[in-house]
């Protein structure tokens, strides 16, 4: 459950293609009225507090966009990544031709936005449960495109990765029960042609599915849609004989008593799929 690591060639395309569905075949307003030998300044500050995160893809912004234009600019950061900024801080700063800043502030402000969203939310509900052992963790339910970074913000708001995709873990849910046959059944499929290394979860829904899970000798479960007392009753039953997770509306208001049952992980969905965004603005100085 490490920590997913987006490599520089891959955010580079990715950037590429966010700013190509901006600018189109060009950004005519700012080609119409700002000469491109002008030179100024910019700041990017935060209008609400928060945890930042995404500075290295707002940058590529700037970068990408300035070679479009075939300029040079510096962008400096002044928060970085997992860092918390109170509102009216400066977060980054931009120097250079005033075209390329003006044509991927957009961009730019869009991912800052939603990935500091997530990095924020993600560090209130891991400061929910401080002290309790629990891990908070993110989910599939990510915007397409978009999950590598939000993974990451994830991670640097305080949180930890689950699976990035379908193809680093088995996680055997409601569905796969169904068309298995029962929790045995597919727990016996999920070991005879799973990928060797690969650890294998069951997603369980009662305690009766609980205790067939911990027979078949299963790696970790998923405790779905349980109360904190049901999740403490299955805590004493696994008895540290499988890493437990807990998911299925879980809030900032009930969190922490999920969290002092005794559960190893507790998956949110609601970090990358229902994060706001925070609260941004690019002001370019005298």
């Amino acid at each position: 459950m490490a920590a997913f690591e987006i490599s520089p060639p891959d955010l580079r395309e990715l950037v590429g293609a966010w700013l190509a569905e901006d600018i189109g075949r060009g950004d005519v307003t700012t080609t119409s009225v700002v000469p491109s030998d002008v030179e100024g300044r910019a700041r990017i500050e935060a209008r609400e507090p928060c945890v930042v995160a995404g500075m290295t893809a707002a940058a590529l912004c700037f970068e990408l966009t300035s070679s479009r234009f075939e300029r040079v600019l510096e962008f400096k950061e002044v928060v970085g990544d997992g860092d918390r900024a109170a509102a009216g801080d400066v977060i980054a700063r931009i120097e250079g031709p005033l075209a390329p800043i003006l044509t991927a502030e957009r961009t730019a402000l869009n991912l800052l936005a939603r990935l500091c969203g997530v990095a924020t939310m993600t560090r209130t509900y891991v400061d929910a449960v401080d002290g309790t052992g629990a891990r908070i963790v993110d989910t599939r339910k990510t915007t397409p495109g978009l999950r590598s970074l939000q993974k990451h913000a994830v991670v640097v708001g305080g949180g930890s990765n689950h699976r990035f995709g379908l193809d680093d873990g088995i996680l055997i849910k409601d569905n796969h029960l169904a068309a298995a046959g029962g929790v045995s059944e597919a727990l016996k499929r999920a070991r005879a042609n799973a990928p060797h290394g690969l650890r294998i979860e069951v997603e369980v829904s009662s305690l009766q599915e609980l205790e067939e899970a911990l027979e078949e000798g299963t790696e970790a479960i998923l405790l779905d849609n349980m109360t904190p007392d049901r999740v403490s009753e299955a805590v004493r039953i696994a008895a540290g004989r499988a890493l437990l997770e807990v998911s299925g509306g879980i809030n900032l208001a009930t969190v922490r008593s999920y969290a002092m049952t005794g559960v190893d992980l507790i998956s949110v969905g609601a970090l990358t799929h229902s994060a706001p965004s925070i609260d941004l603005a690019l002001e370019l100085e005298e």
